[in-house]
């Protein structure tokens, strides 16, 4: 028997994270204005972000919840990701 995860973060990267929340946003300029920091507004790029979230427990729990609220209400997201 396998039991399911009731953490909706289980099983997903920062990355595909990140990549999600830009796709819903439509883009860096919608998100960085959802969360502002400055790996979103300045120069933005994945893997600047990546590395700054990785390194800063306070943005990345912004961008976890966000992305929690986020899913809870997109009906089209995929089980993938």
């Amino acid at each position: 028997m396998t039991l399911k995860s009731n953490d909706p973060l289980h099983g997903k990267t920062l990355e595909k994270i990140l990549n999600y929340l830009l796709e819903y946003y439509k883009g860096w300029d919608d998100l960085g204005a959802k969360i502002n920091i400055n790996c979103f507004n300045e120069n933005p790029s994945i893997q600047s972000s990546l590395k700054f979230l990785r390194k800063t427990p306070w943005a990345r729990k912004k961008v976890e919840d966000l992305y929690v609220y986020v899913s809870r209400g997109d009906k089209t997201q995929s089980s993938e990701l």
